[in-house]
């Protein structure tokens, strides 16, 4: 089983990996798979290549994407790591054999971030601002996902990487953390599920938790799903409960109208 390589940029890092399973002939579900790392360079789409087979293994499409990132030869950050992970979706509308009215995001970790603020930015990104719609998502999953930049900004998780991400502190930069932490987005109007491990000494639990709850007291189909003994790595463990979790719950969602 290879992947099709799909270019959506000039950039080295503008590029995704397709995989589907052998011999399909129907349009599928896409698994929209960003990676982790705390946006920077030297973390890429490889390590998100395990749970890419564990989706098509399942019988869906996995749709891996690269971005830029942030760091000396990365030239990501804002806007543009959020503009790449908008524009390698939208190249989603080129692609066959495909439901592009099934398409799921689902990130780890700094990917768990995109795939919230990606969930909710298709159809509401502000003119001029990376967000687009030409492919709707139809849900969101975070797995030990950064979901509150500010709150991650202060905590100093990443060791600054959330400043290095947006440009600044949340008290420098209050409009680009407002528009591009999930938590400031809500409601998305999506249903988003968010599994996180409870042993996760990278990023804490509670803000998958404080997340959930605020996301449905206004309004949202949010679900937190906490993992005892689980740790941050063991999130994208092709063996592991986080991922048993994930396709028990789009099972239940691809299989309603």
């Amino acid at each position: 089983m290879k992947p099709i390589t799909v270019r959506y940029g000039s950039h080295h890092a503008q590029t995704a990996d397709l995989w589907r399973p052998d011999g399909n002939r129907v349009d599928l579900p896409v698994i929209v798979l960003i990676h982790g790392g705390f946006w920077r360079q030297p973390y890429t789409k490889r390590l998100m290549r395990r749970v890419a087979r564990v989706v098509v293994a399942h019988g869906w499409a996995a749709y891996n994407i690269e971005y830029r990132r942030i760091g000396p030869f990365g030239r990501g950050g804002w806007p543009e790591t959020f503009e790449d992970v908008s524009d390698a979706i939208d190249a989603l509308a080129d692609v066959e054999a495909i439901d592009r009215h099934q398409v799921v995001t689902c990130g780890h970790s700094a990917g768990g971030q995109l795939a919230l603020w990606a969930g909710s930015s298709r159809a509401t990104g502000p003119a001029g601002r990376p967000g687009t719609d030409q492919i709707r998502v139809r849900a969101a999953v975070s797995l030990a996902g950064v979901v509150d930049l500010s709150s991650a900004a202060r905590l100093g998780l990443g060791g600054g990487a959330v400043q290095a991400l947006m440009g600044g502190t949340p008290d420098q930069e209050p409009d680009r953390y407002a528009w591009a932490s999930p938590t400031s987005r809500l409601p998305l109007g999506i249903p988003q599920i968010l599994v996180h491990g409870l042993a996760d000494k990278t990023v804490p639990a509670s803000l998958s938790a404080a997340y959930v709850e605020l996301a449905r007291s206004r309004g949202d189909d949010a679900e937190y799903v906490p993992l005892p003994g689980v740790g941050h790595m063991e999130m994208i463990d092709p063996e592991g409960a986080a991922l048993r979790e994930v396709v028990a719950r789009l099972d239940l969602l691809f299989s309603s109208p």
